[in-house]
């Protein structure tokens, strides 16, 4: 998996207009997860190379843009 098919999986997610419910519930893909967590433990091994370091920084921003999204939909739904 690149970096730009992550990318597109929030994109066609957004794209899709979507509910402050379905934002709060959007979770990657498990092919998205897995790469992830790849990258993040060979990067505690100091094996990745400046194109996967590159990748990774990209999906850590992807999962803040996600993580401020989520909260902001929180303040769209009705207080109970």
């Amino acid at each position: 998996m690149n970096t730009i098919k992550a990318y597109e999986e929030v994109v066609d997610f957004i794209a899709a207009g979507t509910t402050p419910q379905n934002i709060i519930a959007f979770r990657p893909s498990e092919e998205a997860q897995e790469r992830v967590a790849d990258l993040l433990a060979r990067e505690k091994e100091g094996e990745l190379s400046s194109a996967e370091k590159s990748e990774l920084d990209h999906y850590l921003q992807l999962e803040h843009l996600m993580r401020l999204a989520k909260a902001r939909a929180r303040d769209f739904l009705p207080n109970e």
